[in-house]
């Protein structure tokens, strides 16, 4: 049933209607203005004290600015909310393909690397401007129920701080991930507002802002103990423990906590693992068994084209049913064996244009399967998208789990967990037992990528794993050219206004 809370939305903004006139807050990283979804610190922080709700309310109001069109900053129809950087990293990663390019989405910015290289570019600004909007959500929510270091005496408020805290370090997160090329601890790297600063800031260092962000998953964790959350739009105690071991991950030499972590995800037994049978279902429900966090999407929500199913989704009426074709990198499919349930997610047909469309992974709930020549008008962005997000999936916490024990030496629990998920996937998994070494690595790591292929984990992987990306012949640019994963066409440059307004930020990513 889709019961998402619509309503948190049109509450938070008739609550900050109703309670002040102030409709433009710096942002706290940039000295921007922008329109605000937040109320004063002291309106808050008052009203919190008398009326439950109000943070919940708001921690509501930060998930949804996470499908808000136009959270970047901009009007194009790449600009979505976090959805928009899962396509970002996918395709700078090179295993999702714009094998066709009729519009013109992605193109010379994202495919052919040109933001990363110079920093006018607007992708640059817009990932950003969408990471920071929701650190100013958190930090709004986190110090008016008392601050960093506060403990809410009431289990209600410490949901709320737990969520806004891991939130905040999921912001951080992927900003480390765009804006790093590799963890360099003493490296200046962001701004990290972690209060209500309506003042520019420095660069905190990469140790400075991945301490901050474990400490933030840590307090998460506690927090949201007995957190029974309606939704799976909430963040919880599992999806914090994932969100801990992908930072730990990234930053290296941490793999027997990133083990424990996942094993206590996998332990929990709230989550199942898709089935074969489960792997061409269209990835669009997010009461499926296996998804940890995903945002149940209605027609209330008012998503249409500008929406991530608007750009990959090809039965609806899509940019990639309409000629911006996004494919899986022929050199990955045809890695994938012919046993494998997850070769049929895509169509393997090089006499059509669609050729490798995810076809059966992704589509629309109303899609009929096989029929993508013809548009289904009126079910799909055109008509209003209801097909649900993903955001994570249990199926993450086994590979990163065998990952994390096979570079710590545990190969024979690394086996264990891969082969609990490939035995879902082929009839014959017994080959895994064989694996060690960097043949088990190898093995992992493709199987990262097959599995989580379209969900905006490849460039995390490619980046944990200091792999390098090779195109195939599929791409529309860089075919055949290797790209190390901390080439600097892999990093975003912090954006053009940013150095221009912060008197603190004037050097360029080298």
């Amino acid at each position: 049933m889709k019961k998402i809370k619509i309503a948190f939305a049109a509450a938070l903004l008739a609550a900050s209607y109703s309670c002040s006139d102030e409709l433009l807050r710096n942002d706290g990283v940039s000295g921007e203005s922008q329109p605000t979804t937040s109320l004063t610190s002291s309106q808050l922080e008052q009203g919190a004290t008398t009326n439950l709700e109000i943070p919940a309310a708001f921690v509501s109001g930060m998930y949804a600015q996470m499908v808000q069109t136009g959270s970047g900053g901009t009007t194009g129809h790449d600009d979505f909310g976090h959805k928009s950087y899962d396509i970002f990293g996918d395709m700078m990663s090179g295993d999702m393909a714009l094998s066709v390019s009729t519009y013109g989405w992605y193109r010379a910015s994202i495919t052919e690397l040109q933001a990363m290289e110079d920093f006018t570019f607007g992708d640059n600004r817009q990932v950003w401007r969408y990471y920071y909007r929701i650190i100013r959500s958190a930090n709004t929510i986190i110090q008016n129920l008392g601050g960093n270091d506060a403990t809410p005496t009431n289990d209600d408020s410490k949901f709320s701080m737990g969520q806004a805290k891991a939130m905040r370090a999921h912001s951080y997160f992927y900003l480390t991930q765009y804006y790093q090329k590799e963890y360099n601890a003493s490296e200046p790297i962001l701004p990290m507002p972690i209060g209500e600063t309506s003042g520019n800031l420095p660069k905190s260092t990469a140790e400075e802002v991945y301490n901050r962000m474990e400490q933030d998953l840590t307090d998460a964790i506690s927090l949201l103990e007995g957190f029974n959350r309606t939704d799976k739009s909430a963040v919880n105690q599992d999806v914090s423990r994932m969100l801990l071991a992908y930072v730990l991950g990234a930053k290296g030499g941490r793999d027997a906590e990133v083990a424990t972590l996942t094993q206590q995800v996998i332990n929990g037994g709230g989550y199942t693992m898709l089935g074969a049978a489960d792997v061409t279902n269209g990835f669009n429900n997010v009461n499926t068994p296996s998804w940890m966090w995903g945002i149940d999407i209605t027609p209330e929500l008012g998503l249409g084209l500008i929406s991530w199913w608007g750009q990959v989704d090809s039965y609806s009426y899509s940019y990639a049913w309409a000629g911006d074709y996004k494919a899986i990198d022929a050199d990955l499919y045809a890695a994938i064996p012919t046993n494998d349930a997850r070769k049929a997610q895509f169509l393997n047909d090089p006499s059509r244009g669609r050729h490798l469309q995810p076809l059966l992974k992704f589509y629309f709930t109303s899609a009929v399967a096989g029929n993508f020549d013809e548009a289904v008008m009126g079910t799909g962005p055109q008509g209003g998208v209801t097909a649900d997000y993903v955001y994570m999936r249990v199926e993450e916490a086994y590979l990163l789990n065998a990952e994390a024990n096979a570079k710590a030496g545990n190969e024979g629990a690394a086996r264990t967990a891969l082969k609990a998920l490939v035995s879902r996937r082929v009839p014959d998994a017994s080959y895994v037992d064989g694996l060690s070494g960097q043949a088990l690595l190898d093995e992992i790591y493709l199987q990262t990528r097959i599995e989580l292929w379209g969900e905006g984990k490849s460039f995390l992987a490619l980046k944990r794993n200091k792999r390098t990306a090779t195109r195939g012949a599929n791409h529309l640019s860089l075919v055949g050219t290797p790209i190390q994963y901390n080439d600097e066409r892999f990093q975003f440059e912090i954006p053009q206004d940013e150095i221009q307004n912060n008197p603190f930020v004037t050097d360029q990513n080298l």
